[in-house]
């Protein structure tokens, strides 16, 4: 059993912690936010004072941030986990960045001595609490080799995604597919409602027919359907619209680099952060069937 630092508590990084803990690994923990950390501690991490402190004798340091800007500050400057990590600490970055972001990583660690990761993943909170996460790796082999084992009770799959930066790559794309196909759920919802269809009806088809899709089976945009849909409280949130709207920005930013356009895209983006300007970016971000039924607060 390994001594793991954490850095960032979440809503993605505590029960991922929890489930390192329940294998068997000491997880010392640091969070900025005290109520995060402590909700860790009362399931099994250890919490300490600063990254510093979590990082001393640490076999391995996994970061699970909200954005490039804070994967940055943790592991660069003075107070960063390369300043204070042990040589052959092994590193991973599990945020979904920028890959400007990422390649930057990489680069630092590489010229101080570290191997180091980038390896988002997918999957949402209840992935997390399952431990079935899809885990995308970027870096060497050598690297993934020696992380698979400490991934393992975070994942259902680790997939090696190539060199460096291409764990950031494939998150970008897969969100990018998946907030398409979330809304395109969200208007074939409306209109089989407005034809007359059961919403338990028209799911049991499309569950087994071409329509079929991941947030079609999760995230159903209406009550009393799928046991897992926001719809169902609320939209309390399981994948926020504020982090949605992050993380397709982030593949239109990709996309204008390379020069792809991304219609598609660029339209979800749009009602995504119509959500975020109304005060509602703390809400699920499946909660665009409003938009599309005019139910939406305004």
């Amino acid at each position: 059993m390994a001594t793991i630092a954490w850095i960032g508590l979440g809503l993605m990084g505590h029960p991922m912690t929890t489930n390192l803990v329940e294998a068997g690994h000491t997880v010392r923990g640091f969070d900025l936010s005290e109520r995060a950390q402590a909700a860790a501690v009362a399931d099994g991490v250890v919490g300490v004072g600063s990254a510093a402190e979590a990082l001393a004798g640490a076999d391995v340091a996994f970061t699970m941030l909200p954005k490039g800007e804070h994967s940055r500050a943790a592991y660069l400057g003075e107070d960063g986990i390369f300043a204070h990590a042990a040589p052959g600490t092994l590193l991973i970055d599990s945020s979904t960045i920028d890959v400007a972001s990422a390649r930057l990583l990489h680069d630092e660690a590489a010229a101080a001595g570290f191997e180091f990761l980038d390896a988002p993943v997918s999957g949402g909170i209840a992935g997390a609490e399952k431990g079935t996460l899809t885990f995308m790796v970027g870096g060497a082999v050598e690297a993934f080799e020696k992380a698979r084992s400490f991934i393992e009770p975070m994942a259902g799959n680790i997939i090696a995604t190539g060199g460096p930066t291409t764990g950031q790559a494939a998150k970008i794309c897969n969100n990018l597919m998946l907030f398409i196909n979330m809304v395109s759920t969200s208007e074939a919802a409306v209109l089989a409602d407005r034809l007359g269809l059961d919403h338990e009806v028209f799911y049991s088809i499309a569950k087994v027919s071409s329509g079929d899709s991941w947030p079609l089976r999760t995230w159903y945009p209406y009550p009393g359907v799928v046991d897992s849909s926001p719809a169902n409280r609320d939209f309390a949130p399981t994948f926020t619209a504020d982090l949605a709207n992050k993380d397709i920005q982030l593949a239109l930013a990709a996309g204008e680099e390379t020069g792809t356009p991304l219609r598609l895209g660029e339209m979800v983006q749009g009602m995504l952060q119509q959500v975020a300007d109304a005060g509602q970016g703390g809400r699920d971000c499946s909660i665009v069937r409003q938009l599309v039924d005019e139910s939406f607060p305004s």
